[in-house]
């Protein structure tokens, strides 16, 4: 999708995806981390929930990128320490420890989704995974743009050493039984 696409939609308020808080599941997964420093990346960071929770969590390394730097006025009112780019994820070059997934994904052209499979294993350290969560679902036109834990399959595979897909067990009331919870090693 194009800068001009996304910029309309944050314009007119239309961020069905947002859900106004950290997502269920990556706060579980944040929470269990012990290393502060580790580096962490959010594409398609949005409102940036996310790595608000992270900087509060006194994480040390935290960079979000993003189509519309309106996006991220959030971040940078209530996390001025994360790093905020405005870009193309596609043109972003870096390492980083984990990645984390919410809407990304979704909102990617199904067409190009084994080119960001595969530039998010380009960005990972040897050691880095890719974290976060898809929906399990289908839906018309897009985006968002659904998909199949046997789907997501297919993409990562080939670039990961290790890939464990699973349904979510702690999604919220209006997305239960429609997310998959994914943890990619590099």
């Amino acid at each position: 999708m194009e800068q001009a696409y996304w910029q309309a939609r944050y314009t007119e308020g239309s961020t069905g995806w947002d859900l106004g808080e950290i997502s269920r599941p990556l706060k579980a997964y944040i929470d269990q981390l012990s290393d502060k420093t580790i580096r962490i990346l959010i594409p398609g960071c949005g409102f940036g929930h996310e790595a608000i929770y992270l900087s509060k969590q006194e994480f040390t390394s935290i960079t979000v990128i993003d189509l519309v730097d309106e996006a991220m006025t959030t971040i940078r009112e209530n996390a001025p320490e994360v790093t905020c780019i405005t870009g193309d994820f596609f043109d972003h070059n870096d390492q980083y420890d984990l990645i984390l997934e919410q809407t990304l994904f979704c909102a990617i052209d199904p067409k190009m989704r084994q080119d960001y499979i595969k530039k998010i294993a380009e960005l990972l350290t040897p050691t880095g995974k890719y974290v976060g969560v898809l929906f399990n679902r289908a839906f018309e036109g897009g985006p968002p743009f659904g998909g199949s834990i046997e789907e997501y399959h297919g993409y990562m595979n080939g670039c990961f050493s290790s890939v464990s897909l699973e349904n979510c067990y702690n999604s919220i009331e209006p997305r239960q039984d429609t997310e998959a919870f994914v943890i990619a090693r590099r």
